[in-house]
């Protein structure tokens, strides 16, 4: 079983003098859930090298067994900040593609023409496509036999709420629950900041960085 992991590139949190990349949890929990199921996992970017890690997830508060984990993997931190550039992985080497969300990919991966192709290859090769958080954002452009993918398809991600608590809404590009809907997709949501995903035959979307888990053992299930 061969997993592909997709990073944003994108440090740059908008108009401010934030920093902005993927979220730690959900690179990490999936990453677990994937290794500790024998799956050869490959981790690439546009940029590729190591990518931008948002630096309000590795505050305290949003601290997990996976992200913890994480810290003391020496492995998996050279991994991580070696990363192949998107430019040279094919779908046809991977059972299932997978993004960790953050803010970054509503700048990087929603338009990167790399990734577009890599997810509509993987959808017609029959592998499951899995985003959660704000990775949702890389199926707006994707399209599938002419039509757009997300078209008549159940999915989710960041909440306008969840995106209102955190206070950007007047930084990001795009209300990504508002997009996911423009694009065709039937979106919905569970509580703010609980688990939720959501599965439409090869899309596997999560809500929130607690929906990481969740998204891998789905994705897990249809590749075993």
């Amino acid at each position: 079983m061969k997993i592909l992991f997709i990073l944003t590139s994108h440090d740059a949190l908008g108009d401010t003098d934030k920093k902005t990349g993927f979220w730690v949890e959900e690179f990490a929990a999936p990453y677990y859930v994937f290794k500790d199921a024998g799956a050869e996992i490959t981790l690439c970017s546009p940029a590729g090298g190591h990518p931008p890690i948002d630096p309000n997830s590795a505050l305290p508060d949003f601290q997990t067994d996976s992200t913890r984990r994480f810290d003391h993997d020496n492995e998996a931190q050279q991994q991580l900040a070696n990363t192949l550039k998107l430019s040279d992985v094919s779908a046809s080497d991977f059972d299932a593609v997978f993004y960790p969300g953050g803010h970054g990919p509503l700048w990087d991966l929603v338009s990167d023409q790399m990734s577009i192709a890599l997810i509509e290859t993987f959808i017609r090769q029959n592998k499951p496509v899995s985003a959660v958080c704000h990775a949702s954002a890389v199926l707006l452009s994707a399209n599938d036999n002419g039509q757009p993918l997300l078209q008549g398809k159940k999915v989710t991600g960041f909440s306008n709420t969840e995106e209102e608590a955190v206070g950007l809404t007047n930084v990001v590009p795009f209300l990504l629950e508002d997009e996911l809907g423009h694009k065709g997709g039937l979106y919905s949501k569970g509580e703010d900041w609980e688990p939720y995903i959501v599965e439409d035959g090869l899309l596997i979307t999560g809500q929130n960085p607690a929906s990481s888990e969740a998204v891998a053992q789905a994705v897990l299930m249809k590749v075993k």
